[in-house]
């Protein structure tokens, strides 16, 4: 397992919209998802997540989800694409929000730094998008509701990969009972990552079921380092550089 601390790689400017989202995804967790507490948790998946079969209209209206053991979601048909957005601001748990917020710390500094606060916003969005799309596609009649934010983080990571391929990455490895940490190039540390993801999706084609949403972070993924490019501001010399 490898889990990365910090890189070492400077930025020009404060990223601030790297803390918006983050202070975002806090927020929306402690007053939607009631910092994962019942009732107010189960409701926000029922109410905030992305249904794929609800937003396609591929099941029956009046569907049931039992959600908890004293809440069922019920779904009525009407698409609700308000949810590709919220979806992306919820979360599954603590440790689901730590550690995509940790991720976006790590690399959405440098990213955003590459396009300006505002081109990073849209990317960030852009790329959560097609990680649902992705997820979606893998399973079109869904009851389960996907959340969180790792489509779009995979995003970032894609981007920071194509962008800052020799930057140095402090991380944490864990090898057993031995842990130490080590400096890698980001390339292989997010290649790891991104090959990680596309073993533990390939199973999961075809098969309907909850659990990480594996293909959402291969979509996010391919979608960053296709649309950084056209997002990066052409001041900023960053590709191939450390």
């Amino acid at each position: 397992m490898l889990f990365p601390l910090t890189d070492d790689n400077p930025t020009r400017r404060r990223p601030v919209a790297t803390y918006v989202i983050i202070g975002l995804n806090v927020v929306a967790w402690a007053l939607f998802q009631r910092f994962g507490f019942d009732p107010g948790f189960s409701e926000s998946l029922c109410r905030y997540g992305l249904v794929p079969g609800d937003l396609l209209g591929t099941i029956d209206p009046g569907s049931k989800l039992r959600i908890a053991q004293n809440l069922i979601c019920q779904f009525d048909g009407e698409t609700n694409v308000v949810t590709l957005v919220s979806s992306m601001f919820m979360h599954g748990g603590w440790l689901h929000l730590i550690g995509n917020m940790w991720f976006l710390w790590v690399f959405g500094d440098n990213v955003e730094d590459s396009m300006g606060a505002f081109r990073f916003t849209l990317f960030y969005l852009l790329t959560g998008l097609v990680a649902a799309a992705a997820q979606i596609a893998t399973d079109t009649t869904s009851v389960i509701p996907m959340v969180g934010a790792s489509g779009a983080i995979g995003g970032v990571m894609g981007a920071y990969a194509l962008l800052y391929p020799r930057a140095r990455v402090r991380t944490l490895i864990f090898l057993g009972f031995f842990i130490t940490t080590v400096s890698i190039p980001a390339v292989f540390i997010l290649g790891w990552w991104f090959v990680v993801q596309l073993i533990s999706g390939l199973p999961s084609l075809g098969r309907p079921g909850g659990g990480v949403a594996f293909w959402a972070h291969i979509g996010g993924f391919i979608a960053g380092v296709l649309l950084v490019t056209l997002f990066r501001q052409r001041s900023s010399n960053t590709i191939g550089g450390t």
